[in-house]
This record gives structure tokens, C-alpha cells and sequence, in this order.
């Protein structure tokens, strides 16, 4: 079975292949017939083929191991082309405005429009299938890098039926100022999607805690081992690509030796890693601070047993 990293990377290179194929099928197709619906289209598509090697060379490079340079890994290099594909997405979007309004004031010439329908049909189909399988693909491997490109093939679903439509209602009633007026409309939805991935690259570059889920699930792993430990604070999450870094201090009976608090910081890493999936976990073990102890065998062990990120104080 092909372990997390090869499975990125070869649904990487099937994006890339997909993209490729869908836009050259539609360039030809929306030069020979003039639609600009079926150009704004294409050069949808042509940056899905910059988004796709972006995300093929992020993904490749994430996964090289931590060096000098890296001690943390590379795994915001999947951040990183996530920021690129909402960058290329947003000019692509303005360029299809800039050209359907310069045909709305210049005239407009179709021809051969049921060329253009079929094209348009056939990549929603494709987009949708290489879409699930992306999301999917994504979902399993929790690869910010795929999970922006099943996003961006899945908004190809819906402007493609939706340019589909209009170059209908164009056939059907003759009004050729329609093509640019819903070209200009996908523009605005690309927008949309540009503004939502941007977005959601700067949680990464800005170190945003880890969803509600797992933050719930790490207090759950140190409650249900309560019995070997009296407490953590200073909880920190954050997320670098497909990694979850985690750190907390953990509060110990003073009287444990070295050994006895290094097992049981050990035991409870592994057990978050398997609950949790793939991550960096940094324990910091504290003494208990309460000077009356009464000995590890009578400790009452009813102090306060967390706080989370909100509340961290030195």
C-alpha cells in the first residue's frame, strides 16, 4: 500500500495531467468558435495547470525530511503554494474581466457554439471526478496543497454548467452580449474563491491554532491518563502543511525520577500521535509547585487540569 507521501504526490501529477488536457481542449474550442465564455474557461484552466505543478513541487518538497535549515520540516511549502494558487486564481479572474468588457464595448462574433457546449459539458464531468478524488485524497492525508486544488476543480463543476447554460440561452434566443455578461459573473465567482484560499494560506502563515476537534481530543488523551499526571497548561497549537505541531507543559509529582517522567511524556505523545494522526509533539515537563506534598502515594491529585491556548501565561 503506498504510504501518505506517494500518495500526494501521484495525485499531484494526476492534476497536473488533468489540468492539461481540459485546457488545451479548451483554447482550441474557444478560439474556434469566439465564445469568450469558453476562453475565460480555459484560462481558468490554464492556471489550474500552474496550481497543479505549484502544488506537485510543494507537496514533493514538504515531504523531504527536516535539515539544518529546516529543523521544523518543510511542510509550509504546501502554505505556500496554497497563497500562490490564490494569487494566480485572482488574476486570472481579472483578466476575464478585462477581456469581456473589452468585447462588450468592441463587439461581439460567435460561431459553432454547440462545439463549445460539448466542451463545456465533457470538463465538468472530468473536473467533477478529478475533484472527489482530490477532496478524498486530501481528506486522508490532511494535505492543505490537494485540498485547495479539489476546491478549485470543484468550482470548475459549477462555471462550467453554468457558462454551459448561457451558451444555450445564446443558441436558443440570439443574444450575444450574454457571453460576456456570464463571463463576467465566473469572474467574480473566481474572486470569491481567490479571496476564501487566501484566506485560508494566512492561517497557516500565521501560526492559527488547530481546529476546535483536536484541541478537544488532546484534553480528552490527558484526562483519561489523569491518574499519572496532575496537570498542563500553556497548550499551543498550530499547523505547517500536512503537520500538526503541538506543545504543552505537564505538571508531574516531583518526587518521579527522570526515567519515570520521561515514560510517561513518552506514552502520551505516541498516544495523541495515533489519535490525532501526524504530528510534532514537544512536551515540557514541570515539578509539581505545591511545597506541602504529601508523597506520590497520598497525592490527592485534584488540581486544575488544563487551560488552552487563550489562556498561556509565563
Amino acid at each position: 500500500m503506498q504510504n501518505l507521501s506517494q500518495r500526494k504526490i501521484r495525485a499531484a501529477r494526476i492534476s497536473m495531467a488533468t489540468a492539461t488536457g481540459l485546457t488545451l481542449l479548451k483554447l482550441v474550442t474557444g478560439f474556434l468558435t469566439g465564445s469568450m465564455a469558453v476562453l475565460s474557461s480555459a484560462i481558468d484552466s490554464l492556471l489550474d495547470i500552474v496550481m497543479s505543478v505549484a502544488n506537485f513541487l510543494a507537496i514533493r518538497q514538504a515531504e523531504q525530511p527536516p535539515d539544518p535549515k529546516h529543523p521544523f520540516g518543510h511542510g509550509k511549502f504546501e502554505t505556500l503554494a496554497t497563497i500562490v494558487q490564490a494569487l494566480a486564481i485572482g488574476l486570472s479572474g481579472g483578466w476575464v474581466c478585462y477581456e469581456s468588457g473589452r468585447r462588450l464595448l468592441t463587439g461581439i462574433t460567435l460561431g459553432h457554439l454547440e462545439g463549445g457546449m460539448a466542451v463545456l459539458a465533457f470538463s465538468a464531468v472530468v473536473s467533477w471526478q478529478i475533484g472527489r478524488f482530490l477532496i478524498r485524497t486530501a481528506r486522508e492525508t490532511e494535505s492543505t496543497a490537494l485540498k485547495a486544488d479539489s476546491l478549485h476543480f470543484t468550482m470548475d463543476v459549477y462555471t462550467n454548467l453554468a457558462l454551459l447554460v448561457g451558451l444555450f440561452a445564446i443558441r436558443l434566443f440570439h443574444i450575444a452580449w450574454l457571453d460576456p455578461v456570464l463571463s463576467i459573473v465566473v469572474a467574480l465567482y473566481i474572486f470569491y474563491q481567490a479571496f476564501g484560499l487566501f484566506r485560508f494560506g494566512l492561517q497557516d502563515i500565521l501560526d492559527e491554532r488547530l481546529p476546535e476537534t483536536i484541541r478537544e481530543e488532546i484534553a480528552t488523551i490527558l484526562e483519561q491518563h489523569r491518574g499519572k499526571l496532575l496537570g498542563y497548561h500553556r497548550l499551543r497549537t498550530r499547523r505547517a502543511g500536512s503537520q500538526k505541531i503541538i506543545d504543552f507543559h505537564l505538571t508531574l509529582c516531583k518526587h518521579l525520577s527522570v526515567g519515570e517522567a520521561h515514560d510517561i511524556a513518552d506514552h502520551l505523545e505516541k498516544h495523541m500521535k495515533d489519535r490525532i494522526g501526524r504530528a510534532d509533539i514537544t512536551i515540557h515537563v514541570e515539578p509539581c509547585p505545591y511545597p506541602t506534598c504529601p508523597g506520590r502515594n497520598k497525592c490527592p491529585g485534584d488540581f486544575p487540569l488544563g487551560k488552552d491556548e487563550s489562556a498561556n501565561k509565563k
